[in-house]
């Protein structure tokens, strides 16, 4: 029996599109990925058409081998609230893009399309770190910052589709510039791009206490990513060290300011930048402790790592994709309407 027969016309497929890769993979009802490709996202112009190409391509090479009844789009931007448009996305070039229709007609399959966030999100409570708690935020730290929001066992998208832009805030008037055209957003601060952009000034500095990251990269600080940070301040590079404290210091303060206004019982961090550890995370909640309104007089959320790593955000989107269909509307209400059980 083929893995497709076994599963009946259970599969689907979840897409994550980022500001750097475009992910893909056939996930099972249980959350269980069966196949996955993982491509770089196109850097000319990174066109609405050649990304949508680009998502084809893979879901295509993934149907040779898999039947699949819907796809899930993971896309880094604002979403409507029809789950239909991209409004908007800071790191690709869309702009009021009608994503799901033109994947639709390409694919000859339902689609849905998610903000990511709210997609790694879904997976986290579905299958993760967050499973069985009702009010949730999770941020997820990547090229930006992403966020959403899970109360009362449902992903909350607000009026418009637009809940959960975090990274948005600003933390620093008049500060860095980003690239939403505003300045001191959250994400300028705590982000694999600021972790990137303030190693890469003290290099060009020339500052001593750099020095082990400037041999690291040859001497060329466009060669320094947050991953390049991120393994010498595991190998105690002070400098390393220092700036992921800086970046961690500043994730505390965005979780305070979100406890302040929702009041979750857990914050789940995930992306790339999280899997740092204790180097990021240790800071971070210190700075959420010391940030926190009412501290000391009220219940402090847990701040917790994401649990199903980068898989997190095609698992969430396939699982919505499959929520969306008629057939499960029908006969999972409960999970239409993003219910989850209560916590035993």
């Amino acid at each position: 029996m083929t893995t497709s027969a076994r599963y009946g016309h259970s599969l689907t497929i979840g897409v994550d599109i980022g500001g750097t890769k475009v992910a893909a993979a056939v996930v099972t009802p249980g959350g269980r990925v069966l196949a996955r490709l993982r491509t770089q996202t196109p850097e000319r112009s990174k066109s609405p058409s050649v990304v949508e190409d680009t998502i084809v391509a893979v879901v295509s090479e993934l149907r040779q081998e898999y039947t699949v009844r819907a796809v899930g789009v993971g896309a880094a931007g604002f979403v409507d609230e029809r789950r239909s448009k991209v409004l908007f996305a800071p790191h690709l070039s869309w702009r009021e893009e009608p994503l799901k229709d033109a994947l639709s007609v390409r694919l000859g399959l339902p689609v849905v399309v998610e903000n990511d966030a709210n997609a790694s999100a879904w997976a986290e409570v579905r299958a993760g770190a967050a499973r069985g708690v009702d009010e949730v935020v999770v941020v997820n730290l990547g090229t930006g910052i992403g966020g959403a929001i899970v109360s009362e066992g449902r992903l909350r998208r607000g009026r418009y589709g637009l809940a959960g832009e975090f990274g948005h805030m600003m933390v620093v008037p008049g500060g860095h510039r980003c690239e939403c055209g505003n300045r001191g957003c959250w994400e300028q601060y705590a982000s694999g791009n600021a972790l990137t952009r303030e190693a890469r000034e003290l290099v060009v500095a020339e500052s001593p206490v750099a020095e082990a990251l400037r041999q690291e990269v040859g001497g060329d600080p466009d060669l320094i990513t947050g991953p390049v940070v991120s393994e010498l301040a595991r190998k105690g590079d002070r400098a390393c060290r220092e700036l992921m404290e800086e970046a961690g210091t500043w994730l505390g303060v965005g979780l305070a300011n979100l406890a302040a206004a929702f009041d979750p019982e857990l914050f789940v961090i995930g992306g790339g930048v999280s899997e740092t550890g204790g180097l990021l995370l240790d800071p971070a909640r210190r700075a959420f402790a010391k940030g926190l309104t009412g501290r000391g007089y009220r219940p402090e959320a847990r701040v917790v790592a994401a649990a199903l790593g980068n898989e997190a955000g095609v698992i969430g989107a396939a699982d919505l994709a499959r929520d969306s269909l008629p057939r499960a509307r029908r006969g999972l209400r409960q999970r239409r309407l993003g219910v989850l059980p209560k916590r035993r």
